[in-house]
């Protein structure tokens, strides 16, 4: 009965939603693995671990779980001594970078604000060993290709081949075209046979043609003839290939052993890589349903504030609120069907389900579910034909097995109580199903259209009604849950508003007795009073907003036209900052200048001169707190914060002239100052202290080591185990490095697999401002494994 209520509620559903956002096949099958737990340690140790995840993504972004495959029976085939295909190395090396990966995006850059301690232990126990994942990849290209560079006998053999190879073709190319063989061609081509070079030779010229025949045409006409003059060379090429086999299944069994040699270190990496792929599904999980951590408890309480239920669209999903297990132990939900009534009965059972499984909840914060021994549910119509049962009976039946199989710790869940059989009757039995259940406090949750099942609520102790709204005007329901309201059952009311006659209501309500006339007549008193203070506490609540807004709009007003005026203030300062600074600068110019030209000038003008001079500098003291004079020096670049000292190059502002201090840096108010061939004294309030040319080289030199250190970069690229994203983004950096070095080609390791990076790639290099062109790799460049890419 228990596995069949986490069917009903849904669970199983749930279930699969979380196993989809697995990334690898092993994560899924861990997902799929998730039950509820019974203990309240345990079950926070889970809500915990998927808090973390949850907190660890939105920080960082989704965790990088690309190339993580089922490597077990590879490092097994390793270690007993087997060797290991091509692609259960790349496996081998793809799960390695992978485990390298996480262990770094988990453990490294952490926020000092979030405790990640759960994820940090399991990551602190990853086993890493990134000179194991470069020799990999350093071998093997791609699932069937091993690289050239594997051994120096490697590369000899395969050099050896290539020179055999277009020894042959030379041979035989000169064969075909020479003129006493034409005639006894059928065509002047070369073709393979058996990876053989062969020529196809007319039959009745069989005896003119020395060679070996390795196969004919369809209608005999024509013999494929390897020529004696090849034969002996394309032995040696076979030769040499089964030297190439031999040395490759080397070169496979020494990395074999290597990874056979930390059998025990990748098997733990993959059991704790599943265990993150499963946290990490919960915590994107939680991301997808805006989920929040619950509380947990062991008393029996449950409080859901706005709670979703996650199986329904969240754009026409309405919040509900429930609560059940403190003040009563027993809520009894009303109202007209299709109101909600079943959707809010699946949404606490399935709540608690979530919670007891370390699932976070579509909730708001506050939210608490507690942990049951178990949960059982009768809920929807379930006829069953093979055993030829009635609702009635079926419903009957699963509640038999609740009643016998339910203890004190239990949360149980019934959907139309005693519906399917007379209503009397019916209602009586739910009554006395309700009260024994009630009688062992044993949280419990019914729907019903029984007006006695309301009654019994509001006349027993630590039991509540429950309704869900429903619109008379409109004829639809809110899907608004009520807890403490009775519902009301709205048949008159409905009836009427679709048109039915007056008298025949009239006669209906005779019919019923008086006194539960008069208690749908409460209720519907009640309902109307509830509505109506709803309606005034949400105008009370909206005009208190307004007025809070208005105040709020007024003071950022207020300060927003202070702020602009202390703005204009400002501005004007620095404006006229500005022009005395370039006033002066040009008068002292003009000075200059006239003392070069030795012009004759009398004591009046010599006078008005000085006068002039005093004036900018009183000008220029009153503007000596403007907030904006040192950002006048900075944008000269001059330094005014580092007190100055001897040899320091400096800005002599009254002369406008750059010289450099000669004499000790005293508490005197003047130095020796040197500019040019001249040495003066000069008020230090008058020196500012700049760059010398020295630093200015400095600052030339770092730019050309800038410059000679992209010159230095590699032209070749690997993006072997990583994910797409991962993959682009590392491609665009090396671009912009590359193409600064002045690089023409570059290349782009990323294998062959499924072609998803492949066809990835290729598309972002059509896009890219540096790329010119690209292409696969030719034969002896790597093949579709690597793209070749040439820049503007």
């Amino acid at each position: 009965m228990r596995e069949k209520s986490k069917e009903v509620l849904e669970f199983n559903k749930i279930i699969d939603r979380v196993a989809e956002l697995a990334e690898t096949n092993l994560g899924k099958d861990e997902v799929r693995k998730l039950d509820i737990t019974f203990d309240l340690e345990d079950a926070k140790y889970k809500q915990n671990q998927t808090y973390q995840a949850f907190s660890i993504i939105v920080e960082k972004g989704e965790p990088p779980f690309g190339g993580i495959s089922d490597i077990g029976e590879y490092v097994k085939r390793g270690a007993i001594g087997g060797i290991i295909s091509m692609k259960g190395l790349i496996g081998c090396a793809d799960t390695l970078r992978a485990a390298r990966l996480l262990k770094n995006y988990v453990l490294l850059n952490n926020d000092e604000k979030n405790n990640y301690d759960i994820l940090d232990n399991l990551c602190q126990n990853i086993y890493t060993d990134k000179s194991i994942e470069d020799r990999i990849y350093e071998v093997i290209i791609s699932d069937d290709e091993i690289s050239d560079d594997a051994s120096s006998e490697l590369k000899r053999v395969r050099r050896e081949i290539k020179i055999k190879n277009s020894a042959i073709k030379n041979k035989i190319n000169t064969i075909v075209s020479s003129q006493s063989m034409q005639k006894y061609l059928q065509e002047g081509i070369v073709t393979m046979r058996n990876d053989r070079y062969v020529i196809p030779v007319r039959k009745e010229y069989r005896s003119m043609v020395k060679g070996i025949i390795h196969d004919q045409s369809s209608t005999g006409s024509t013999l494929f003839i390897e020529p004696l003059a090849v034969v002996e060379m394309t032995n040696d090429i076979s030769n040499l290939k089964i030297e190439e086999k031999k040395e490759i299944e080397r070169i496979l069994l020494e990395l074999s052993g290597i990874v056979g040699s930390i059998e025990d270190e990748m098997i733990n990496n993959q059991g704790i890589l599943t265990e993150l792929d499963c946290i990490f599904a919960k915590g994107k999980y939680a991301i997808s349903i805006n989920g929040i951590e619950p509380k947990i408890n062991n008393r029996g309480f449950i409080r859901i504030k706005k709670g979703r239920h996650p199986l329904i669209d969240p754009n026409v999903v309405v919040p509900i609120d429930i609560w059940i297990g403190k003040d009563f132990t027993t809520l009894i939900i009303t109202g007209p069907n299709t109101g909600g009534k079943t959707v809010s009965l699946k949404t606490l059972g399935l709540f608690s389900l979530m919670g007891m499984a370390g699932l976070h909840l579509p909730a708001e914060y506050g939210t608490e579910i507690s942990l049951f021994s178990s949960i059982y549910a009768d809920i929807g119509d379930e006829q069953s034909i093979e055993q030829s049962l009635s609702t009635f009976s079926s419903h009957m039946t699963n509640i038999v097995k609740i009643m016998n199989e339910v203890d004190d710790n239990s949360l149980v869940l019934f959907d139309e109580l005693g519906a399917g059989t007379d209503p009397t009757e019916g209602a009586a039995l739910a009554i006395s199903i309700l009260d024994t259940l009630h009688d062992r406090k044993i949280i419990t949750a019914a729907t019903t259209h029984y007006s006695e099942l309301k009654l019994y609520a509001l006349t027993t102790d630590g039991v509540n009604n429950g309704s869900v709204e429903f619109n008379i005007e409109t004829l639809s329901p809110t899907y608004k849950l009520l807890i403490g309201v009775p519902g009301k059952s709205n048949a008159f009311e409905i009836s009427k508003k679709l048109g039915l006659n007056d008298s025949i209501i009239l006669k209906a309500k005779k019919t019923i007795e008086k006194d539960k006339v008069e208690f749908e007549d409460a209720l519907k008193e009640i309902e109307e009073n509830r509505k109506y203070i709803e309606n005034k506490k949400a105008e009370i609540n909206r005009l208190d907003a307004e007025s809070q807004k208005k105040h709020s709009d007024y003071i950022a007003k207020e300060r927003k036209a202070l702020e602009k005026s202390e703005k204009l203030i400002n501005e004007a300062n620095y404006e006229a900052r500005k022009i005395v600074e370039q006033t002066k600068k040009e008068t002292l110019a003009i000075i200059k200048e006239l003392k070069k030209l030795n012009i004759e000038m009398d004591r009046d003008k010599n006078r008005r001169v000085n006068e002039i001079r005093q004036n900018i500098n009183d000008k220029s003291k009153e503007l000596e707190e403007n907030p904006y004079s040192e950002q006048i020096y900075n944008e000269e670049a001059y330094d005014v914060t580092t007190p100055l000292k001897k040899g320091d190059a400096v800005l002599v502002r009254n002369l406008n002239q750059k010289g450099h201090i000669l004499s000790d840096v005293d508490d005197s108010k003047a130095v020796m100052v040197q500019v040019g061939l001249i040495k003066t004294k000069v008020k230090k309030t008058d020196l500012i202290k700049i760059k010398s040319d020295e630093e200015e080289q400095e600052k030339a030199n770092t730019s050309r080591m800038i410059k000679l250190k992209t010159s230095s970069i590699n032209p070749v690229v690997d993006v072997r185990g990583f994910n797409l994203e991962e993959a682009l983004m590392e491609i665009d950096k090396y671009l912009d490095d590359a193409f600064m070095a002045n690089l023409n080609e570059i290349q782009i390791i990323h294998g062959k697999g499924m072609g998803i990076l492949r066809e990835g790639i290729t598309k972002f290099l059509k896009k890219h401002k540096h790329v010119k062109n690209s292409r696969l790799g030719n034969f002896n460049e790597g093949g579709d494994g690597v793209t070749i890419v040439t820049f503007r």
